[in-house]
């Protein structure tokens, strides 16, 4: 770009505070009230008239709304724009608030807390495009902002316990007013050059929709149920592979369809194919310790709710300065070197967990789980450049809302299996054992990845984003992406029967991003 334009050397290094508001304040909310409400479900029940496993679906209501809201919202991207999407995805979840606040019934509770699901879902991955999107953005966050978004699953307990003592359970639901109206004003002011515009051209694929959304639940309940009932109950089974079938039928749908609903182009790469891949192994290794752990602690070791929170809240902290090292790292050493290190970290600290029986104090327990945390850090930043770093800015919402499909499955199968494998191994060996044997499945899981993770790129990340890209510095996400190979990043392969996209290619030139360069 010449000098006089609209360079990237004009946008700020660091995003005021009411745009980092904006953009954090709603994937906090969601992730808040992902574990918030555990802590109130016995209040609920006592005020509503209603048992225990009834209150249980305004979790697991919300929990599968949020995974069938991702399946529309990179169509609603691409059609309405980013920042409106985002904007009118917060007021819908405050105004569910409030509907979860003043429900007079536990149906009328359900009811809300799946609109809240629903309407929340599109938060996380919106902010996660926007934050992905423009270049430096996502150096821009400040620690401490960053951070709270890893503490929040460890908050929710402490924080709801906290709302319920000083004005019952109502205000878990309560809070999210204000502060989710806030974020709706404070939402004006996230930088245009992070938020991509409308796109409405493409037409809205139903039949996709229907098979992503029915296959999506399917799993998700499955695994909810194989969590409750046993994984060899026949509703577990049933609605697993029904809706296995049916995200298989959407994956063939995806590859022949010119506009899907959500685009699976990105499974056509093997890197970021790899890199999904790795963190959704990550993801299962570092929180089925999470997990499980606080259950060992407490009916085990005897400790309370409240002295386990605290032991909890280390880790968030280690995750956040761990993905800001991670991220750090990457201007100075390669993806592949920094995740198989933060593999290998990982599999070294899953070792720990063999120290842990019936004895251990929560500090011993603490640091493990914190040194764990710190490789997860290191882990799932590089891999989230590895998934987005050679896709147009109009792609990223495509690829965070598969992103976030993808971690929501895994995780559920993943940690509902190694449970299962825990509770089975408690009553035939004993907690102890059985802890250990989920730490030795734990630690080759891990030791795993990290051989794969050999197969990543090795590439490294420019520490400057304003320099000017030249043939080897492309701008992707967060800065330039410096290959130690030559990087080319316009496929000109046509899918199978199609041609080669010259609607990208006309994209790419008129961005003004300098000479195309075909991959190979």
């Amino acid at each position: 770009m010449t000098a006089g334009g609209d360079s990237p050397s004009s946008e700020p290094d660091r995003l005021g505070f009411l745009a980092q508001y904006g953009l954090l304040a709603g994937p906090l909310l969601t992730m808040l009230d992902s574990s918030i409400v555990n802590v109130a479900a016995a209040p609920i029940a006592t005020e509503l008239h209603t048992g225990f496993a009834t209150v249980g679906w305004t979790v697991s209501g919300y929990l599968l709304a949020l995974g069938v809201g991702l399946t529309g919202t990179s169509f609603l991207a691409r059609r309405f724009g980013t920042r409106a999407v985002y904007a009118v995805s917060m007021i819908g979840f405050t105004l569910a608030s409030a509907g979860c606040a003043a429900a007079p019934t536990i149906e009328a509770l359900i009811t809300a807390r799946v609109l809240q699901g629903l309407l929340g879902a599109p938060l996380v991955p919106l902010a996660m495009s926007m934050l992905l999107g423009g270049r430096g953005s996502a150096r821009s966050i400040s620690p401490a902002a960053g951070m709270m978004l890893f503490l929040a699953p460890a908050l929710g307990p402490t924080l709801g316990g906290g709302l319920i003592a000083l004005g019952g359970w109502r205000t878990v639901f309560l809070i999210n007013v204000p502060v989710g109206l806030v974020a709706v004003l404070a939402a004006r002011r996230i930088p245009a050059h992070l938020t991509p515009g409308r796109a409405p051209i493409a037409p809205f694929d139903l039949r996709g929709l229907v098979l992503l959304a029915a296959g999506l639940t399917g799993v998700l309940f499955g695994a909810s149920q194989g969590g409750t009932s046993g994984w060899s109950s026949p509703v577990s089974w049933a609605t697993l592979t029904g809706g296995v079938l049916l995200l298989a039928g959407y994956t063939a749908w995806a590859f022949h369809f010119p506009h899907p609903i959500l685009d699976l182009a990105l499974l056509r790469r093997r890197i970021p194919t790899l890199a999904l891949l790795l963190s959704a192994l990550a993801s299962v290794v570092t929180f089925a310790a999470v997990f499980l752990l606080p259950v060992f602690v407490q009916s085990v070791q005897g400790h309370s709710a409240a002295a386990t929170g605290l032991a909890l809240l280390p880790q968030g902290i280690v995750t956040g300065l761990g993905t800001m090292l991670g991220r750090s790292l990457l201007t100075r050493i390669s993806i592949r070197t920094t995740v198989v290190a933060g593999f290998g970290i990982l599999t070294v600290a899953s070792l720990g967990l063999f120290a842990i029986d019936a004895h251990t104090s929560l500090a011993v327990t603490a640091t493990i789980l914190t040194g764990r945390a710190a490789a997860i850090g290191m882990v799932i930043t590089p891999l989230l450049y590895a998934i987005t770093s050679t896709l147009d800015t109009d792609q990223l919402a495509d690829a965070n809302s598969l992103f976030n499909i993808w971690q929501r499955i895994a995780g559920s199968l993943g940690i509902g299996l190694i449970a299962a494998l825990f509770t089975t191994q408690t009553h035939t060996h004993g907690p102890v054992p059985a802890l250990h044997t989920t730490a030795l499945l734990l630690t080759a899981i891990a030791a795993a990845a990290a051989l794969a993770a050999t197969l990543l790129p090795n590439q490294r990340i420019d520490a400057d984003p304003v320099a000017q890209p030249t043939t080897s510095e492309l701008p992707v996400g967060a800065g330039t992406l410096r290959p130690c190979q030559p990087v080319r990043v316009i496929d000109l392969h046509p899918p199978p029967g199609g041609s080669i996209p010259n609607e990208r290619l006309r994209e790419t030139r008129s961005r003004g991003e300098g000479p195309v360069l075909p991959q190979l």
